[in-house]
């Protein structure tokens, strides 16, 4: 899946889709890339802040969500991302131009609330979290 058809399953759109592409995914986990953009959002011109990996992680898990709600006929969910655990960064930031791999993998979910282990991979780059997070029900 590429950056358009990921427009298609998170709750983003344009320059705040940041996920490039979409590289495996099964019913606990979900493998993703990007290459760090220099577009303003998130950083500058020359790099991004490593703390920006949690966003990272967290279109991660709204695209694993997403594709998961469409497996089973769902329309796509809002979710809020409540808190970062344990977020370990051996760089500071990420230089602009760098291809980073997600890899995001259900701990437990329920009905509405989740845990996932992330990390993120990159040249000389490791980082993990877990990240806990929201979806509420969608009233109609």
């Amino acid at each position: 899946m590429n950056r358009t058809d990921i427009a298609e399953l998170i709750p983003h759109s344009g320059r705040m889709v940041l996920l490039d592409r979409i590289i495996d995914f099964d019913e606990l986990s979900l493998s993703a890339e990007l290459t760090v953009r220099n577009d303003g959002l998130l950083g500058d011109a020359n790099s991004v802040p490593a703390y920006a990996g949690i966003e990272y992680m967290a279109q991660a898990i709204a695209a694993y969500a997403g594709i998961q709600a469409k497996q089973v006929g769902e329309p796509i969910k809002i979710g809020f991302l409540l808190g970062t655990r344990r977020y370990t960064s051996n760089v500071g930031s990420f230089a602009v131009g760098t291809m980073l791999t997600l890899q995001v993998t259900k701990i437990i979910q329920d009905d509405k609330l989740g845990v996932f282990d992330c990390k993120i991979h990159g040249a000389g780059i490791e980082i993990t979290a877990n990240l806990n997070v929201y979806q509420p029900s969608i009233e109609t």
